[in-house]
Formats: C-alpha cells, structure tokens, sequence
C-alpha cells in the first residue's frame, strides 16, 4: 500500500512538473546579478533582460546581490527552485574560481545548470590621471621601484579583474596591493577618487571612465587592438605581448531545471542577444555577443574554461581574505 501511495506521489509530482514545463513562463523571472548596480555584470543583464523578457513574453526582474565576489547570488540562485522562474549571471568567479578558493562554499558548480554564454571581452588597465603613469610600460616600471605601493582596486576577491591583475603581476614580475570592492563600479570610483591607484577593470565600467578623462586607458588584455576599445594599445603593442586573458558571462538556472525549461531559455537567449541594437548597445561598452551552440556546448566549454582559471589561481596563490 505504501509502494503504491509513493508512486501515485511521483507520477502525480511528474505530471504537475510536466504542466508546468509545458506553460512556462507564466509570472516574471528574476535575474539575480552578483555584483552591485553599475557594473559590468549589471550593465549586461539590463542590456539583456527587455529583449531576453520579449523573447520569453514575461518580465525580466534584475535583482542585485553583491558579496562574497557574487558568491552569494550564486548561492541563491542554486537554492532557489527549479521551477525557470530564478535565474544567474555569472562569470568565471562564480562557477570556477570561488569553489577553488573556498571549499565550503554552501553550493558548487554541479548545483548550476548552463543555459548559454552570452558575452566575452578583455579586461582594461587604467590608472588615476594624477598617477603620472602615462603606458604599461610606465606602470610596471613603477611597481618595480616601490614593490607593493600601487593599489589597485577590483570588484572582489577571486573575481575577473583580480585574477587579471595577478597574471599581469606574475608574468611582468612586480609586485601590487589588492583592494577589493562589492563591485566593478565601486571600484573604478575608488581609482578616480585616488584612493586606489589603478583597475584591471571590465570595458563597461572602465571605458566610459576614460572617453570622460576621468582615467587614464593603458591597455587591453588581448594580444593586438580591438574595436571594442580602438583606442587602447593590445599588450603586444603595449610591450608585454605574454599577457593575455578575457573573461565573459553567461546565464545559469538552479539544478533539477526541467530540460524543456532549460530549451526554451537558450532559445530565447540566442533570439535577444541577436538583436542588432543589443550587440550595438553591448559593442558600445567594449562588450562582445558571444553566444553557445547549445547548453551542452556552453557545458563543454566551462569544463575547459575551469582549467584555466583553477590553474591561475593556484599559480598566482590567489587566497580568499
């Protein structure tokens, strides 16, 4: 009799899952950004979220949960229910980096699911006009005269632009203090106050910053120039050509994600982010369109993304303070 009870329960709680899949969405779903309002993370969901909420006919909710270098949207987002309704940007720090720095983090990758990446572009190096810091050059010559004396500010520990900064430090031999923010664009304005020195920042929050000469651009992580940032010197150009590094975001739903779910979030994806005034708005902060296949294709290339990331902070002895 009990048998027959729990299989009454799990045909009737997969009939109930299937009609729920079959009618999503029926309410607003929410976008959980790790990062506070102005960065980059944030300035790509708000890019995405009107044309990704057409494409799905619902409304797109940002919600802003910073901290923890967006471990804790991260968290959030895994123990939310599965129902499409809760969904996360992400970038490396949440999926690779966090769970290799912080082995009791309340959640691991395996508890995301991948929907598609949808941008990737360099990082940007820049510095307070006062810095007297005017090339890369400059600025690595500078370090090495006072070791530790430059600070540089981030938008937290294990995030993008931290990282960033610790594979530029390592492989130009110098030696830099990090300060961590909630935030890329708390960050940035602790550089054009003065209270830090320079950013490994990301182009939506740097480049803006710099066309105002409110900082001063010194390079893109990328070998040669981009369009993206014509006006910045690739590190070939700028004397360090070893250096080399992009990081990028991508959407994630919590584990247990109906595939059909899961389906009709890719597609809406791939028909926003192929809006030609969505890729003009992100191309005008110094963001590239970069979409997956398929989920299994965005899952492919994280298993291969995770082995760089892990291996840099391993590398640089990255730590959580």
């Amino acid at each position: 009799m009990k048998l027959y009870k729990l299989l009454n329960f799990l045909l009737l709680a997969f009939f109930c899952l299937f009609c729920q899949a079959q009618t999503y969405p029926n309410k607003p779903i929410k976008l959980i950004v790790g990062f506070a309002p102005g960065g980059a993370a944030d300035y790509v969901a708000r890019n995405i979220s009107v044309p990704l909420g057409q494409a799905l006919g619902q409304t797109i909710i940002i919600e802003n949960k910073p901290g923890a270098g967006s471990s804790i949207a991260a968290e959030s987002v895994a123990k939310s229910s599965p129902d499409g309704y809760t969904i996360l940007i992400a970038s490396p720090s949440s999926i690779s980096v966090n769970p290799a720095l912080n082995a009791k983090l309340a959640y691991r990758p395996s508890d995301l699911l991948p929907i598609s990446k949808v941008t990737s572009s360099p990082v940007v190096i820049a510095v307070n006009p006062n810095t007297g810091i005017f090339s890369v050059k400059d600025l690595i010559a500078k370090a090495k005269q006072d070791p530790g004396g430059l600070n540089y500010g981030t938008s937290g520990n294990g995030s993008a632009p931290h990282l960033a900064a610790a594979l530029f430090s390592q492989i130009a031999d110098i030696k830099m203090t990090h300060i961590p923010f909630r935030g890329g664009s708390l960050s940035i304005q602790s550089v054009v106050a003065g209270d830090t020195q320079l950013t490994f920042g990301t182009p939506p929050s740097v480049l803006p910053m710099i066309q105002s000469g409110r900082l001063r651009g010194l390079g893109i992580s990328q070998k040669e120039r981009s369009q993206l940032a014509p006006n910045l010197p690739g590190m070939k150009e700028a004397g360090l050509p070893e250096y080399e590094i992009e990081f990028w975001y991508g959407l994630f739903a919590p584990a247990g994600t109906p595939p059909v779910i899961l389906q009709k979030l890719f597609e809406a994806t791939q028909i926003a982010l192929r809006q030609p005034n969505v890729k003009v708005a992100l191309a005008r902060e110094g963001t590239d369109v970069s979409l997956s296949a398929s989920p299994a294709d965005f899952s492919k290339f994280l298993v291969e993304d995770e082995k760089f990331w892990v291996k840099l902070v391993k590398s640089a002895d990255v730590k959580v303070d």
